[in-house]
């Protein structure tokens, strides 16, 4: 009798547990991923292969809270508690939150392969591929119509090549004229007629009520593969452009030492700050990293390396953990590093 009493319990626990796992709270939860090395995701075509230490970029695992996910997270150190207005813009969905981090990728890594590709003295040139539609605004015109990931190519049959152009045209439009749009959703081209209107908060502001961003690709020698169709966010960029560079230029930049990073980078070469360096250096320390490199935001008391140095005071690491403002930075670092013994 009472086993059985025992196994109802488990089983009622067990159901109510579940359902709760299904409740969605209004807040994300964010924790320390892990580090994935670079050199398998990165290939550059008759590229140097020699490294016989490792570039990996580090990553922030979140999602949804339930309310089992949340009082973990209230009593888990680095596991943090976000909004949602933190992580997604008001009224984004999953898809286009998604949308946008991936075009976010997609353009840090452009950056990346450029400032590589530069400093290397390689080939890099631009072709130009319509505008990427990067958010909509609910109740205007467009949003029943466009979504986040759309790329345009015409407006009223005219080709604009950049974000810029198709602002300073639809600018120049009344409240009530109507544009032709044209532009490709997953691989198919279509067209709607889009009505200009007042922003619901900003009446004197005419528009559609989209975001853009210029779209190109670029064009390199020697070719390069990127395998991050999954990798979301601009946070790549820094550790993306040592990888690059190092199968670009002969000798390892690794000198036999697993290193680690985080830091977005523009196509000048400097290092930007992110979110959730702590639970990145959490993240790097327990996949046995040697160095990581943090944005140092050109010495800030609040900057991304000060906050990884108390995390590392915390959790007791022996990594190194090195402040960088530039690419040029990080590569007089590895430069100067001597060899790891073996």
């Amino acid at each position: 009798m009472k086993s059985r009493t025992i196994l109802r319990s488990g089983l009622v626990l067990a159901i109510v547990l579940l359902i709760m796992s299904f409740i969605k709270l209004p807040f994300y939860i964010t924790q320390p991923g892990m580090a994935s090395e670079l050199e398998p995701i990165i290939k550059v075509e008759n590229g140097f292969d020699d490294e016989k230490g490792s570039f990996s970029l580090t990553t922030v695992r979140f999602g949804r809270a339930n309310p089992l996910t949340y009082v973990w997270a209230k009593v888990n150190e680095f596991y943090y508690i976000h909004p949602l207005e933190d992580i997604k813009r008001e009224d984004e969905s999953d898809k286009d939150y998604m949308n946008r981090q991936l075009h976010m990728m997609e353009v840090s890594q452009e950056a990346a392969i450029s400032v590589a590709y530069e400093k290397a003295n390689k080939k890099v040139e631009y072709s130009f591929h319509g505008i990427y539609v990067d958010g909509v605004i609910k109740n205007m015109p467009a949003a029943s119509k466009l979504e986040v990931g759309d790329r345009i190519f015409k407006v009223d049959s005219l080709e604009f090549q950049t974000a810029e152009e198709f602002i300073e045209y639809v600018a120049k439009k009344k409240e009530g004229e109507e544009v032709i749009i044209t532009f490709e959703r997953e691989g198919k081209r279509d067209e709607v007629k889009v009505t200009l209107s007042a922003f619901p908060n900003q009446p004197d502001k005419i528009g559609l009520g989209i975001s853009l961003v210029t779209d190109r690709q670029m064009d390199v020698e020697p070719e390069i593969e990127l395998q991050t169709e999954e990798i979301g966010g601009p946070s790549a960029g820094l550790m993306m452009s040592l990888e690059i560079y190092n199968q670009l230029t002969e000798g390892d930049l690794t000198k036999g030492y697993q290193i680690a990073g985080t830091g977005t980078i523009n196509a000048e070469g400097i290092v930007g700050p992110i979110g959730g360096i702590s639970q990145k250096i959490v993240a790097a320390d327990k996949e046995g990293i040697d160095i990581f490199f943090a944005p140092n935001e050109n010495g800030d008391q609040a900057s991304n390396y000060n906050e990884a140095v108390e995390t590392g005071k915390k959790i007791g690491t022996d990594m190194e953990i090195i402040p960088v403002d530039t690419f040029d930075e990080a590569i007089e670092y590895l430069n100067n590093l001597e060899q790891k013994n073996a």
